[in-house]
């Protein structure tokens, strides 16, 4: 199954597995695109590949998305889209917790909490942070984000799907900046994994 992850791709995850080739930086990405130019994502509250703390899942009541910050993108960017998947979800493609759009091409931040200046639909079909909730018993799922610089701003309005970000980004991708946080349940989680809504 590993066959349909990129080797270049499959360098970014300490463990990878199939749905990593899933995910939206497999589709648009490559290689060469990756922290180019120094392009980086990082997060105060968490490292690449360590735990989110409860405060950023649904293990509790008043959770927000979490703090990030980058490095300035590659020369000509004119838009970063942030998008945000977990590719361990039990559905046909990995499940999308954030899309991000219209943040300025330059180095910049979004704060605990902070609600950008556009959203896009998640896989439960809202404009907003989707809370890891992973089922209980599954191993430690990975929670990608992706930030891609564009080389031309996205006329798409807030609502617009996965799919619709997807088109509007193919073949304008200047670099692109993953960071990966991993989350597993104790206790029982609300989401029904069975919902045909979330393969869309």
């Amino acid at each position: 199954m590993l066959e349909n992850v990129p080797a270049w791709l499959g360098k970014a995850f300490r463990n990878v597995r199939a749905g990593h080739g899933k995910l939206m930086v497999a589709k648009l990405g490559d290689e060469a695109l990756v922290g180019k130019s120094g392009f980086e994502l990082k997060s105060a509250a968490f490292r690449n590949g360590e735990e989110l703390d409860p405060s950023f899942t649904a293990d509790e009541e008043d959770a927000v998305a979490p703090p990030l910050e980058w490095s300035a993108p590659p020369s000509g960017t004119q838009e970063l889209v942030l998008v945000v998947e977990d590719p361990d979800a039990p559905a046909p493609e990995p499940f999308c917790h954030w899309l991000v759009w219209g943040l300025p091409g330059q180095k910049g931040q979004l704060l605990e909490g902070e609600v950008p200046p556009r959203v896009g639909k998640n896989s439960f079909g809202n404009s907003e942070w989707l809370l890891p909730d992973p089922p209980t018993g599954h191993e430690p799922h990975d929670y990608v984000f992706q930030l891609f610089a564009l080389d031309l701003p996205l006329v798409q309005m807030p609502g617009a799907s996965r799919e619709e970000l997807e088109s509007a980004m193919r073949d304008h991708v200047l670099g692109v900046a993953i960071l990966t946080g991993t989350y597993a349940r104790e206790e029982g989680g609300d989401y029904d994994w069975n919902d045909e809504d979330e393969a869309e």
